[in-house]
C-alpha cells in the first residue's frame, strides 16, 4: 500500500513540475515557485535527491526572474542544487540544473557562458529528457546565437515568433543557413516536430532543400507531393490525419520510417504574389494544426520570402563577382603576357616575381585581400615596358646612359597605364605599388624618390622580389649570378636598397619553396627525396655552409637545381 502511496505522489510532484516549467514560460513565476516548493515536499518525503535537485534548480529561477530572492541567495540555492545533481547521478537533475544556469547567465548578458550551460543540457537532453525540455533548449540556443533577447518566450506566440523569426532571419545571406534558421524558428513557434522550408527553381521546375531538419537534402519534380501540390496550386493544406488524405504520399514515411499524422503545408510568395517556395510542417506537438497556427505560417512567409529572395539576389551577385574577377584576372594575365611577347630575353620575370612576392606575404602571413592586391601588382610591376624602344628592350649587351635613362621611364608609364584604369580604390593600390618596385630604401631608387617607410610595402616587397630574379634568371649575354653573390647583394643593401626586415624574411624561406620558383623555368624536376632535405634550410644556411666550407653537399644539392643543368 505504501509503494502505490508513493508512485502516486511521484505521479502528483512530477506533474507539478510540468505545471511549474508551464507557468515559468507564461511568467507565471510565483505560481511556478509555489508549484516547485510543494512539489520538493512530496519528493524529499520520498527521499529523491534526484528530483530535488531537479525543484531547487528550478525554485531558484523562479524566486530570480520574478525577484523574490536576491541573487547572492539564488546562487547559493543553484550551486546546491548542482551538487545534488552530481551527488544522485542523475542526467534529469544535471539537465535542469545546466537548463537554470544558461537562463540566469542569459538574463544577465554572459551569453558565452550561458551557450556552454545550454549545449550541456542539450547533452543530456538526448539521454532522457522525460519533461521534453529540447525544444525549449534549442530555441534558447537559437536565441543566444543570433543575438536575441532573453525576454523573448519560447512557446508559440504569433507577434513574439514573428518578432523572433524576422530578427533572426534578415541578417542572414548564406542560403543554407537561412533555411535551417527558418525551418528551426518555424517548428518552434507553431509548436511542430518537423519543418522543410523548399525553395523552387524556377529553370529545373524542381522544388529543392539544403535543410530538412530530421531528413536528408531532398530535391524532386514541382508537380509531387503536399508541397508540389501547394506550390502548383497556391493553394494552403492543413490536414489532420495524412493516412486518411489521398494526395499524401506514404511511401515517403516507409522509406524513412518516420510517421506522420498532421501536415501543414504552404505556398510562400514574393511581394509580386509569385510562388518561391513552400512550407510543410508536420507532426504538431499537442493536437492538430489550428487557424492560428495557418495565420501564424502566413505572417512568418512573409518575412521569409523576403529573406529568401534576398539570400538568392546576393548569391547572384556572388557568382556575378566571381565571374568578374575571372576576367579582371584574365585581363591582368593578358597585359602580363603582352610584355613577355616583347621582351623574350626576361620571358617568364614578372610570373617569377609574383611567386617570389607571395613566397614573402605568405611568410608574413598577411591577410589575403593585402596578399591579392601585391599579387596583381607584382604581375603588372613592368607593364610600362610597352612604351620601351625594342633596341633598348631587346638589346643584349650593355646600356649606355641614355639607354639606361630611357628604360628607368617603364616605372612611370606603368604608372601611367595603371592610372587610366578606373576600376576602385584597391586598383589604385595596385598601381601605387607596381610603380614602386624601382624605389630604394635610401631615397636614391626611381621615379619618385621615395624612401624608408614612405614607399608601399607591397612595393618594398616587389623590390627584393624583382632583384633577385633578375640576378639569378639567365640571359643570353651572361649566365646566372653565383648564388652566394646574389645573397651578399641581398644583406649588404638592406638598409639602403632594401627594407631590411623583408630581407630577412626572404633569406628564412625554405629552401624548397626559393627552387620550386627556380625550376618553373626549367624541365628538372624535383625529388621529393631532394625536397624533403632542403625544406629544413634557407638561404641565409646556403650563405653560411658557403663561406664556413660547411654542409658542402647541402649547397651542391641546391646548386644543382640552382643552375638547371640536369646532369
Amino acid at each position: 500500500m505504501t509503494e502505490v502511496v508513493n508512485v502516486n505522489s511521484e505521479i502528483e510532484a512530477k506533474d507539478l513540475i510540468r505545471k511549474g516549467i508551464s507557468d515559468l514560460n507564461d511568467k507565471n513565476y510565483e505560481s511556478a515557485k509555489n508549484k516547485f516548493a510543494q512539489a520538493q515536499k512530496i519528493f524529499t518525503v520520498l527521499k529523491s535527491s534526484e528530483y530535488i535537485s531537479v525543484c531547487m534548480s528550478l525554485g531558484a529561477l523562479s524566486a530570480y526572474l520574478g525577484n523574490f530572492e536576491s541573487y547572492d541567495d539564488v546562487l547559493q540555492i543553484v550551486n546546491d542544487a548542482v551538487y545534488m545533481a552530481q551527488y544522485s547521478k542523475s542526467d534529469t537533475a544535471k539537465l535542469f540544473a545546466e537548463i537554470v544556469q544558461g537562463n540566469i547567465n542569459f538574463n544577465e548578458h554572459n551569453s558565452d557562458v550561458a551557450l556552454l550551460h545550454y549545449n550541456n543540457a542539450k547533452k543530456f537532453a538526448e539521454k532522457n529528457d522525460e519533461f521534453l525540455m529540447a525544444d525549449y533548449i534549442n530555441t534558447r540556443i537559437n536565441q543566444v546565437e543570433n543575438g536575441l533577447d532573453y525576454s523573448l518566450p519560447t512557446k508559440s506566440d504569433p507577434l513574439v515568433s514573428l518578432v523572433k523569426i524576422g530578427r533572426s532571419i534578415t541578417a542572414l545571406t548564406d542560403i543554407d543557413v537561412l533555411l535551417k534558421v527558418i525551418a528551426e524558428e518555424t517548428k518552434n513557434a507553431l509548436q511542430a516536430d518537423r519543418c522543410t522550408v523548399f525553395i523552387y527553381d524556377k529553370e529545373k521546375n524542381e522544388l529543392w532543400s539544403k535543410v530538412a531538419l530530421g531528413m536528408e537534402e531532398i530535391r524532386f519534380p514541382a508537380d509531387k507531393g503536399l508541397a508540389g501540390y501547394v506550390a502548383k496550386t497556391g493553394e494552403s493544406v492543413n490536414i489532420a490525419d495524412a493516412y486518411t488524405d489521398p494526395r499524401f504520399n506514404k511511401d515517403v514515411d516507409i522509406k524513412s520510417g518516420y510517421h506522420t499524422k498532421s501536415i501543414l503545408c504552404m505556398p510562400i510568395k514574393n511581394n509580386n504574389q509569385e510562388i518561391i517556395g513552400a512550407f510543410q510542417v508536420l507532426n504538431k506537438l499537442n493536437g492538430v494544426f489550428t487557424k492560428n497556427d495557418e495565420d501564424l505560417l502566413v505572417a512568418i512567409g512573409g518575412s521569409a520570402s523576403i529573406a529568401l529572395e534576398n539570400a538568392q539576389l546576393f548569391e547572384q551577385q556572388k557568382e556575378l563577382y566571381k565571374e568578374q574577377k575571372q576576367l579582371f584576372d584574365s585581363f591582368i594575365d593578358t597585359l602580363a603576357t603582352s610584355i613577355d611577347a616583347r621582351d623574350k630575353i626576361t620571358s617568364g620575370h614578372s610570373s617569377r616575381v609574383k611567386l617570389y612576392a607571395m613566397l614573402i606575404v605568405n611568410a608574413l602571413n598577411m591577410n589575403l585581400h593585402d596578399k591579392e592586391i601585391i599579387e596583381k601588382a607584382a604581375i603588372l610591376h613592368d607593364i610600362g615596358k610597352i612604351g620601351i624602344k625594342d633596341s633598348v628592350l631587346q638589346k643584349e649587351g650593355k646600356l649606355t646612359p641614355e639607354e639606361y635613362a630611357h628604360i628607368q621611364q617603364h616605372v612611370k608609364i606603368t604608372h601611367d597605364i595603371l592610372d587610366k584604369i578606373h576600376m576602385s580604390d584597391d586598383f589604385k593600390l595596385i598601381t601605387d605599388i607596381a610603380c614602386s618596385h624601382h624605389e630604394k630604401w635610401d631615397g636614391t631608387g626611381y621615379y619618385r624618390h621615395l624612401s624608408g617607410e614612405n614607399i608601399p610595402f607591397g612595393g618594398r616587397i616587389l623590390a627584393v622580389s624583382d632583384v633577385f630574379d633578375a640576378i639569378t634568371s639567365k640571359r643570353h649575354y651572361r649566365d646566372k649570378m653565383p648564388i652566394a653573390n646574389v645573397i651578399k647583394i641581398l644583406i649588404n643593401d638592406s638598409g639602403s636598397h632594401f627594407d631590411k626586415n623583408i630581407v630577412d624574411v626572404f633569406l628564412s624561406i625554405s629552401l624548397d619553396k626559393i627552387i620550386d620558383v627556380f625550376l618553373t623555368e626549367s624541365h628538372i624536376v624535383f625529388k621529393e627525396e631532394d625536397k624533403k632535405i632542403l625544406s629544413d634550410y634557407n638561404l641565409l644556411d646556403i650563405y653560411n655552409f658557403i663561406n664556413n666550407s660547411n654542409n658542402i653537399h647541402i649547397v651542391e644539392l641546391f646548386n644543382h637545381y640552382y643552375s638547371g643543368n640536369e646532369d
